[in-house]
């Protein structure tokens, strides 16, 4: 029988929880505010443990993120650390500091240590020495090649290897990017980065002695010389089961549950058709559900060595898709839905619903607006303030209409 690796999806609000559960991630990572290196995560301690506890029991695993680079003065917190993670009771910590790790090994001696990419891993000889330091499991740098895996993959059979395989990726060496500090006060390595290399720039070239300044045009790359594409193995990721990592890791704790719900839906529905018949699995399908979510366009990266040309997107930092995302359900009677909207819908759209565990979507024509707050009749309804309107079962179809369970994701033509 075929091994798959892992599906691992980031959690950074507790919907995202629930979204990446139903949609089919084996594993979920999450952190907590002032603790890892998303300081911005919109989660609270007792939403991570009501989390934890839906993921139990469907028999998922829950890591914990615990990889912010301490200072003395965050030492003294550390009681109060360990109070949560008690309560918390994840599977694993992920960590980076040195120092945090010892203090994890000490305190809290049978839990299993992940080391973050934020220890920028690249070779055989760095994930032996996390081993022997005490890790269970080693993710590496995006930065790593193929071949580089698999190299190291053979080095060392005996601690579990995750990579990468979907979400942003950094301008500069794994997330060590100054840019954002320097310029604006907020620190990348502590989750608060914000993202320089997705802004614009005019080049100015600035005479030393009349002060004068004089703009360089652009030429056909446009202004956008940072702006790296997404990552996306989804075309490679019959290379990616084979080499035998443990566990695939999609990037975007700061993301919405469609975003999370969306990727998982994809690499899971990849994953179980490769397991089902590794001879002809062909990954192309698998990207048309991709294409349904927001990005800057796709790159393999480092995939296969030093970025190709075009891994950057220097046009424009707005996404490449022509879809966004409409709503998710939140209430499911009798005879009617209930979608809370992500993005303005009007009479008339059609919306495509993200069934769990299935590649075809539900689509239904909104024949009109109905507001689920007071019934009304409306030609269109914004976004925001939860939102939401009704969609009657006769809209749909009976069969199709029992699928649209709680946080089912839909999407629409922008």
């Amino acid at each position: 029988m075929i091994k798959l690796p892992e599906l691992l999806a980031p959690a950074g609000t507790l919907d995202a929880f629930k979204t990446a559960i139903l949609y089919g991630a084996d594993a979920i990572y999450a952190g907590l505010p002032g603790f890892s290196m998303r300081a911005r995560a919109k989660i609270t301690t007792d939403e991570v443990k009501t989390g934890i506890e839906l993921a139990h029991a469907a028999g998922k695993r829950v890591y914990l993120a615990f990889n912010l680079f301490a200072h003395d003065n965050e030492y003294a917190n550390m009681p109060r650390v360990s109070e949560i993670i008690r309560y918390l009771a994840p599977d694993a910590l992920i960590v980076s500091d040195p120092g945090v790790l010892m203090w994890v090994r000490e305190h809290h001696p049978d839990i299993p240590i992940h080391i973050s990419t934020q220890t920028n891993i690249c070779s055989a000889a760095s994930v032996k020495f996390w081993q022997a330091a005490g890790a269970s499991l080693c993710v590496l740098a995006r930065e790593v090649s193929h071949r580089e895996f698999i190299s190291i993959r053979r080095a060392c059979p005996d601690i579990k290897l995750e990579i990468f395989v979907h979400g942003a990726m950094c301008m500069s060496y794994s997330g060590r990017c100054l840019l954002s500090n320097f310029i604006t006060g907020r620190p990348a390595n502590r989750g608060a980065c914000a993202q320089l290399c997705r802004w614009k720039y005019d080049v100015i070239l600035r005479e030393c002695e009349t002060g004068i300044e004089m703009p360089i045009t652009e030429d056909e790359r446009g202004a956008y010389i940072m702006n790296s594409k997404d990552l996306c193995l989804m075309p490679r990721l019959r290379e990616v089961i084979e080499s035998a990592p443990d566990s695939l890791k999609i990037e975007g704790r700061n993301r919405s549950e469609y975003y999370v719900g969306s990727v998982v839906h994809a690499y899971r529905a990849a994953l179980d058709d490769y397991a089902r018949d590794p001879e002809n699995f062909d990954s192309a399908k698998y990207m048309e559900m991709l294409n349904v979510l927001e990005s800057r366009g796709y790159t393999t990266a480092f995939f296969d060595g030093p970025v190709p040309p075009d891994a950057h997107n220097y046009d424009s930092a707005r996404s490449a898709s022509e879809y966004h995302a409409a709503g998710v359900v939140v209430a499911h009677g009798d005879s009617e839905i209930t979608l809370e909207l992500r993005n303005e819908i009007r009479a008339g759209d059609e919306i495509t619903f993200v069934i769990p565990h299935e590649t075809r979507g539900v689509r239904v024509q909104i024949k009109q607006i109905i507001n689920a707050a007071n019934n009304s009749i409306l030609p269109k309804l914004s976004a925001g303030q939860n939102n939401a309107i009704k969609i009657p079962r006769e809209w749909i179809g009976a069969g199709d209409f029992d699928k649209l369970a709680p946080f089912v994701l839909a999407y629409k033509h922008k």
